[in-house]
């Protein structure tokens, strides 16, 4: 026995290394991941932690002694190179070679690539990681006008902050309404309004045709020819799945490591967890990939399960948030292909929640400032429950 090899070091695999101890695993466990950190929090990111500039152990999911006293040997600062599937083994950038009995990707995401002119000119960023934040932080301090492109969480979550500080934002969103892939229209309509409540200049139906400036970014420029001044300019749209590795190892891949209901990728022995997994829902009838720290923890739940012999299906209700100014946004479910929404409360009260249906069947909730609403949802959705059950 050579023992698990975990590919990554972020939520999902040190959860699958915590619940793999706790369910009696004695076998030898290595966590290999690329950054110089140990496991930590990535959602506070462009919250919290962009704002409040605490340190970065404030993020570690757990201290640095904990892994060493579960007998978890931690690689910080490491990539991993190749994988062998027939032999067993990774290798890492260095030319080191580790092998494994079981091993488990949990790479994770990263920026989305946006192919358009002026992306690598200094004053360009990109939010995933720690040393993000400590390249963005100092340029947001210098800052009076920044330029967001992309109007999903974590767009809006820095614009926020920006306003805060009273920095001029302005979003350039592509799609007609702000966190369209995420949310209703009645959910986008109140963000909408409260971020240009705050100040915020929100861009609809723009594209971004090119970010300008000689050496360095000094604005962007639309399709349609308008050109936005800016000190700097985040780029926010959205991550795609680092499966890259498990391509070139033979695994099967689809903006994602396919996995089956048990974790379980395209070859023996190997798994994949977290936001670079996608799986079959069958609670929505298709495979999705989920980003979000719920489904990064409880599938490597699932997966220490299998991988110490005791397979539980895997099929979860997702269950996202989002903290913007003093508003918290809490989604339960998937609301593609809905053909209905009611809206309960008063979106002006700044506390309301939206049902979304599908066929009569409840397949997502939104909750703004509302956790009774999110939990509700969140059960509700699991269940199945007929409407009368939420009274």
């Amino acid at each position: 026995m050579n023992g698990v090899v975990i590919v990554g070091s972020g939520q999902a695999a040190a959860q699958l290394a915590i619940s793999l101890r706790q369910g009696g695993y004695a076998g030898a466990i290595r966590m290999i991941g690329d950054e110089p950190y140990p496991p930590y929090q990535r959602p506070p990111l462009s919250k919290a932690f962009l704002k409040d500039r605490p340190s970065e152990e404030t993020l570690y999911l757990r201290p640095a002694a904990f892994w060493k006293d579960r007998d978890v040997v931690l690689e910080t600062g490491t990539a991993v190179a190749a994988v062998d599937v027939a032999r067993k083994r990774v290798t890492l950038a260095g030319g080191v070679e580790h092998a494994y009995g079981t091993l488990v990707f949990a790479t994770g995401t990263r920026a989305r690539d946006l192919p358009l002119p002026g992306v690598k000119l200094a004053g360009v960023y990109s939010l995933r990681k720690i040393d993000d934040v400590r390249r963005l932080r100092p340029a947001f301090d210098r800052a009076k006008r920044v330029v967001i492109v992309g109007g999903g969480y974590i767009g809006l979550e820095v614009a926020a902050v920006m306003r805060q500080e009273g920095r001029d934002a302005v979003v350039v969103e592509a799609e007609d309404r702000v966190m369209k892939r995420v949310a209703g229209e009645t959910v986008s309509q109140f963000y909408q309004t409260l971020h240009r409540g705050r100040g915020v200049d929100i861009r609809l139906g723009a594209r971004l045709g090119s970010i300008e400036g000689e050496g360095r970014a000094s604005g962007a420029a639309l399709a349609s020819g308008e050109r936005i001044a800016a000190d700097l300019v985040l780029v926010a749209t959205g991550a795609r799945a680092n499966d890259d590795l498990a391509a070139a190892a033979g695994l099967e891949c689809k903006d994602g490591i396919v996995v089956d209901d048990f974790a379980r990728a395209s070859a023996p022995d190997v798994y994949a967890i977290g936001d670079c997994a996608r799986f079959f829902s069958h609670r929505y009838g298709r495979a999705i990939r989920l980003e979000c720290v719920q489904n990064a923890i409880d599938q490597a739940k699932a997966a220490a399960d299998a991988i110490l012999g005791k397979p539980k299906t895997y099929d979860p209700v997702p269950w996202f948030w989002s903290d913007q100014y003093e508003v918290k946004l809490q989604i339960t479910g998937l609301l593609d292909g809905y053909d209905a929404a009611e809206t309960v409360g008063n979106p002006a009260d700044g506390k309301f929640s939206v049902d979304y249906r599908k066929s009569g069947r409840l397949i997502a909730v939104d909750a703004i400032n509302d956790g009774r609403a999110h939990m509700l949802g969140r059960r509700r959705i699991a269940a199945d429950l007929p409407e009368a059950v939420r009274a």
